[in-house]
């Protein structure tokens, strides 16, 4: 007896530090059930050969992962064609995710395919093959850094579709208008209208295989690739309708012709379709937008000249000369001028604001006034437009679980309406003793059910209001994160460069007896002057404004949440750090004079040597102006606030008394901030957290919702799932107002998508709807749903005069 032959898959793996990890991945991966592997420690792969076709390698690749290894994946987006309602986006994605090692989502909405590979199972052109392979296009998704040109071809492309398919459903109106002419003349009694038969069909059949054509291609397509569409319930309802008409006339038999009903009803689909391409083209116009801001020509000093050069040809460390009027190509630092810059596009500060040398600048603003030299320091892919472009494009198509549910109801949509039209032929048939009643049932059931809007209610909701987001200044990770931002009853806030502006001032210092301000802040500036800590730019600020110098240190070590040592060439130990830290350290120092300052509500720094504290500097950071309506505007939304810092109790009971804060929790060193998160959540709590520094990174992560400012450091605009370009607590407002609305629109979409279906199914499949009110509710389904969404463009900031 022949054995089924073996299938051999190899892919990568990583993380294996030596051969014993080979051999012991090899035990792991063997008890997946029909898996045998060889792991080799030299190639970090594993081949593993599988006695099923197709191979199980979801539990491979879990085991692997389970045993503290990795199989490395690669993402990249598609840019599809072809598709024309949900079900075709839920087989593409079943395609896709038949290929090895890949996971796919397809957004009918923005035709877009997000996947997800493991390299060396696959590759691009295996993933356009089994597109093709169900009757579809794709091609990769141009870079935001190059993809300028790239939108402009898809404008005209989009454009010219566009036209063709209004001069289609224009012919198909011109055509059907004298059939529907002669079904308004017999509706009222009267034959004044009335066709012939053989010109009936005649425009009939002009309809239903010229105009109607791109349905049958679509149609067969689907078919091919072993799936249905809405595409396959017009052609079978229209069909059927024009079929049985031209049998009833041809051989002289008794019975009705539905003619002007297979007619009207491509015709109204086929403006359904233009009117819901012209709105999917206004939800894309965020993204566009995005795109054009980037100046295309760049003017560089090279050799001591200027020379015009694409800005997609710029390259770090490049000097450019921005006019008066002009976007500004890059994301830099000035080093000459100075001007007033329009950020608005970027992050909704409706007020330029002025910048000069040392001033960052970014790229896709306008400089108003004054010329500005400005170094490039981020360019193409790693600008902030890209970074800003791919973000909205990653919200825009992932999915939530809202639409994870839509999905699965629309991939058995069809099948299921298919068995209810059969199911109402055959009930009607019987119930009638009439073949041709039970059809007019039929048909109307296969062309009212409309799995389009079903498809486009929630993406086209959160194509919009990531848009609109992005022109407001908030980024929004994904699509879930946007769903969620509103659901927080609790908002933990991080206090240096949050709540306060982030650029603290010495106030006071203190030297304690036998030494002085100039050497004890000469010794602070030593141990402080290689730091990035708001508090030590503040000390060395006020060093180099003094003229002081530094004295001289070897061994500098920093000590995250608590200080840095350090120790002169001659030996001398020096401390500087948080009184308790210098306290724990066996240096008493003077703990009146460190809570009077503390009293005061200002952060208290202690330097010491090895003999004792030498003194105390104060320093003091403003809040933000907005910081206290803020609060009041999250407390009468229900929601709570707690301030989470790692300053001392004192100064941090001052800011949360002047901010009538819910709570806080001082002291906290930073890798204890995830922890104090963790147990919040614990407690019930939906947390959201507010940060901008390395050490909020892990917090933000931690929390159900992280709210990153802007300006932050890279690593906590990475963990967040909200970043707020404007430099403004506002924009948290913001964030769970434009979520509220989303929510809401989302809902009102759904209410949309099924009512039409509700109500239509039963009313056509109890003959009691004409074939062509079916197909003019099938069309108002969908351009009811993406009108509805398109009304999110109507939500307005915290600062602007109107919302909804």
């Amino acid at each position: 007896m022949a054995t089924a032959p073996e299938t051999a898959v190899t892919f990568p793996i990583e993380g294996m530090s030596c051969a014993a990890c080979a051999s012991r991945l090899e035990k792991v991966i063997r008890r997946v059930p029909g898996a045998t592997p060889s792991v080799n420690f030299a190639t970090s792969q594993a081949t593993v050969s599988f006695a099923q076709t197709p191979p199980a390698l979801a539990p491979v690749f879990e085991a692997v992962r389970k045993a503290g290894f990795d199989v490395p994946t690669r993402t990249l987006s598609l840019r599809l064609t072809g598709m024309s309602c949900a079900a075709c986006a839920s087989r593409i994605e079943k395609l896709l995710n038949r290929l090895p090692g890949v996971t796919a989502r397809v957004n009918f909405a923005t035709e877009q395919a997000d996947v997800a590979y493991v390299p060396g199972l696959t590759d691009l052109p295996a993933m356009i093959a089994q597109v093709r392979k169900g009757g579809f296009d794709a091609a990769p998704l141009e870079d935001p850094a190059t993809a300028a040109d790239g939108a402009d071809a898809q404008d005209r492309a989009h454009a010219a579709a566009l036209r063709q398919q209004k001069w289609r459903f224009a012919l198909s109106a011109v055509l059907t208008l004298p059939l529907l002419l002669g079904m308004i003349d017999m509706v009222s009694g009267r034959m004044d209208f009335m066709l012939p038969l053989p010109v009936q069909c005649l425009l009939a059949t002009l309809v239903q295989f010229g105009c109607g054509w791109p349905f049958y291609r679509q149609a067969w397509k689907a078919l091919r690739g072993g799936g249905a569409n809405m595409d396959v319930l017009v052609v079978l309802g229209t069909t059927v309708a024009w079929l049985s008409s031209t049998v009833v006339w041809l051989f002289s038999l008794r019975g009705h012709v539905y003619f002007e009903s297979g007619a009207v009803v491509i015709t109204l689909v086929l403006l359904g379709r233009l009117l819901e391409a012209r709105a999917r083209d206004r939800t894309r116009a965020g993204i566009a937008g995005l795109l054009r801001l980037q100046p295309r020509i760049a003017h560089v000093e090279r050799d001591g000249q200027t020379i015009d050069m694409p800005v997609a040809s710029l390259r770090v460390g490049d000097i450019v000369s921005v006019r008066p009027g002009e976007s500004i190509p890059v994301d830099g630092v000035v080093i000459a001028g100075q001007s007033d810059v329009d950020q608005s596009a970027m992050t909704g500060e409706s007020v330029p604001v002025a910048r000069t040398v040392n001033d960052r600048v970014i790229g896709a603003t306008i400089n108003q006034n004054g010329v500005l030299r400005v170094r490039a320091e981020q360019v193409g892919a790693n600008s902030t437009l890209s970074q800003i472009v791919r973000m909205v494009q990653r919200a825009q198509g992932s999915h939530d679980p809202v639409q994870q549910l839509v999905d699965r109801i629309s991939a058995v949509f069809v099948p299921g309406v298919l068995a209810i039209a059969l199911l109402t032929f055959l009930v009607g048939w019987m119930a009638y003793g009439h073949a041709g009643t039970a059809l007019t049932g039929t048909i109307a059931v296969l062309v009212v059910a409309c799995p389009c809007s079903l498809g486009l209610a929630v993406p086209t909701a959160i194509m919009v209001a990531t848009g609109r987001g992005a022109h407001a200044g908030l980024l929004f990770r994904d699509a879930d994160t946007l769903e969620h931002a509103h659901t927080i009853n609790l908002l933990v806030m991080d206090k240096t460069g949050t709540l306060t502006q982030g650029k603290p001032e010495v106030c006071e210092i203190v030297p304690l007896p036998g030494h002085d301000r100039e050497s004890l802040l000469a010794t602070a500036y030593a141990l402080e002057q290689d730091s990035g800590h708001p508090l030590a730019r503040a000390i060395v600020s006020r060093a180099r404004q003094m003229n002081i110098a530094p004295v001289a240190v070897r061994d500098v070590t920093a000590l995250p949440g608590r200080g840095v040592r350090g120790m002169t060439p001659q030996g001398t130990r020096l401390m500087l750090g948080a009184p308790h830290f210098l306290s724990e350290s066996g240096y008493a120092g003077q703990p009146d004079t460190v809570t009077r300052l503390e009293q005061q509500g200002r952060t208290v720094i202690g330097v010491a040597d090895e003999h004792g504290v030498i003194g105390y500097i104060a320093l003091s950071d403003s809040l933000r102006p907005e910081a206290a309506a803020c609060v009041r505007a999250l407390r009468q939304d229900g929601i709570a606030t707690l301030m989470l810092t790692g300053d001392n109790p004192q100064a941090a009971a001052e800011i949360a008394r002047e901010l009538d804060m819910d709570r806080f929790i001082a002291g906290v060193l930073p890798q204890d901030k995830a922890a104090e998160i963790e147990k919040l959540r614990a407690q019930g709590h939906v947390v959201g957290m507010v940060g901008d520094g390395i050490n909020d990174a892990p917090a933000l992560a931690m929390a159900d919702i992280g709210f990153a400012m802007g300006h932050g450091s890279d690593i906590a605009v990475q963990s967040a799932g909200v970043i707020l370009m404007r430099d403004s607590l506002s924009g948290i407002l913001d964030a769970i107002s434009l979520s509220r609305a989303t929510l809401r629109k989302v809902r009102q979409n759904l209410f949309f998508a099924f009512i039409y279906n509700i109500i239509g199914i039963p009313l056509a499949a109890f003959g009691m709807l004409d074939p062509a009110i079916a197909g003019a509710a099938m069309a108002m389904s969908s351009v009811s749903v993406v009108t509805s969404s398109l009304l999110l463009n109507r939500w307005h900031t915290t600062t602007s005069p109107t919302r909804t």
